[in-house]
């Protein structure tokens, strides 16, 4: 037996045929008489009732006869010979018929009836609903699961009756604020009238909510599996006993169904394997959209005050300023009265003048930035001006650029005459001559034999420390634990000039 949820619903068909128009009154007009327990119908009474619509124009007896016969077809009617109203054999051989509508196309047209009194996602937030599955497992853990006939069934229709309401009711509700039309409500002053109403009754359902939501999570870990599969027993047996004409399915599929409703209310409160449970979201939904309420709101508000004139409120505020007789108190209450002033950002890099990451921004100079006026009126040039000269500030800095430079060569050659520097052997030193050090030992560890040349033609050879030895070279903006390393320099050039003067002179 194949899969139903692979075979196709061909009872729909009627909703995207060609007449769908004449289709669908036909079927409303058999849904109401169903709901009015008028259940077989003649092919003249639905006509009489089809027009009654005033929807069609033009139409005949012999069009709402083919428009049935088609709907037998689809599956959507089931016919009956009506022999009782023949007069004669002619008319009895004739075979008129009465029609009803199937099981399938009594919930089509149900939901189709439903469809057309969407106006929104609707929905409700009560949280009497929780109360109410709070008190069906209480009376389920008391009881252990064994139920007098017929109160089993009623037990689990209300229990897991207000868990579906619960769900998609709170569901739909909370969607219906997340909507367009919500957000355009929101930014109207219309929506002010609405405000307190709708922010006491999310506070209320938030409150019952938490009041009864873990009330619930603790019971379900206290109801054993054994009480369970006793209760849905129990609801089994009651399901039995009524008569059904259709065929039911096996206790084994009633039972699995009913443990999989029961995981799905068990997951819904508790959570699964260390994730959040959906109660706890839903909370925390609702606390979002009251806070966007608020926020909305006030927004809304402040956008009527901003024509008002404050003069009087700045008046008292400014003669109470007045009346203080210390700074401190004038700190204070402005403090209260305006809050912290808007920050400023400015990009560029952060010059510390040290490269420790423990120094914090207080401890070093202020970083100078020129800041250009925003203002779009642009003032106007006075006349010519002088061109600046800045000699004085060029010589100053080429010989700030020299001093550092000396600084730098005298250091190097000081390193050159000692022909090799171990760090542990190195006393404090200055922040130019660490960056230098890092500068060299980072060329030699990726050069090829750990050796590199400048263009004095100094070579440097980095020679790893014995057995991992680590040492701390002391500088004057902090302290560097590194690698024991040692720096070897030989003089190249110094070494060719000589060779060739010993050439010359022989």
């Amino acid at each position: 037996m194949s899969d139903p949820r692979l075979k196709p619903i061909m009872e729909i068909s009627y909703l995207n045929a060609q007449n769908v128009g004449r289709y669908r009154c036909v079927m409303r007009y058999f849904y109401e008489q169903h709901q009015r327990l008028r259940y077989w119908l003649r092919p003249e009474d639905v006509y009489d009732g089809v027009c009654q619509y005033n929807l069609l124009e033009n139409y005949t007896l012999e069009q709402c006869q083919k428009d049935l016969d088609q709907l037998v077809e689809w599956k959507n009617l089931i016919p009956r010979h009506d022999g009782g109203r023949s007069s004669t054999i002619e008319e009895y051989l004739r075979k008129k018929f009465r029609y009803q509508m199937t099981p399938y196309a009594v919930e089509i047209e149900r939901m189709v009836a439903g469809l057309e009194d969407i106006r929104g996602y609707g929905g409700s937030l009560e949280p009497t609903l929780l109360e109410t599955i709070a008190d069906a497992l209480v009376k389920l853990k008391e009881s252990g699961g064994d139920f007098p006939p017929g109160e089993a069934e009623h037990l689990w229709n209300t229990l897991f009756g207000a868990f579906i309401r619960l769900t998609e009711n709170a569901s739909d509700y909370i969607a219906s604020l997340q909507s367009t039309r919500a957000e355009e409500l929101m930014m109207t002053e219309a929506f002010l009238i609405y405000k307190a109403s709708l922010t006491q009754y999310l506070q209320n359902f938030v409150q019952g909510l938490q009041r009864n939501a873990f009330r619930i999570e603790g019971l379900l870990p206290l109801v054993p599996v054994e009480t369970v599969r006793l209760f849905f027993q129990r609801v089994i047996a009651d399901r039995n006993r009524m008569p059904q004409i259709e065929e039911l399915p096996s206790p084994e599929e009633l039972m699995e169904r009913l443990l999989r409703e029961w995981q799905s209310l068990v997951r819904w409160f508790t959570g699964e394997q260390g994730d959040h449970s959906d109660v706890a979201f839903l909370e925390q939904a609702t606390k979002d959209t009251i806070a966007r309420v608020v926020r909305c709101a006030l927004r809304i508000q402040e956008k009527q005050r901003s024509g008002v004139s404050r003069r009087r409120e700045l008046e008292h505020l400014g003669q109470w300023f007045f009346s203080l007789s210390s700074m401190e108190e004038a700190h204070r209450l402005a403090a209260y009265a305006f809050g912290l002033y808007r920050t400023r950002h400015f990009h560029g890099t952060d010059d510390k003048d040290t490269d420790a990451a423990d120094v914090s921004m207080w401890q070093v100079g202020p970083n100078i930035r020129p800041l250009r006026s925003r203002s779009r009126k642009r003032s106007r040039d006075g006349g010519t001006q002088p061109i600046k000269s800045n000699r004085d500030q060029q010589d100053q800095a080429r010989r700030e650029y020299m001093e550092r430079l000396q600084a730098e060569t005298a250091m190097f050659n000081s390193l050159v005459a000692q022909g090799q520097v171990v760090i542990s052997q190195l006393g404090p030193v200055s922040s130019a001559m660490r960056r230098q050090l890092l500068h060299w030992i980072g060329r030699c560890l990726t050069g090829q034999n750990r050796q590199v040349r400048t263009a004095d033609g100094i070579r440097i050879t980095l020679v790893p420390p014995a057995e991992g030895r680590r040492a701390v070279l002391h500088c004057d903006d902090g302290q560097l634990d590194m690698p024991d390393y040692m720096l070897v320099f030989e003089d190249l050039a110094g070494d060719r000039v000589g060779a060739r003067e010993a050439r010359e002179g022989a």
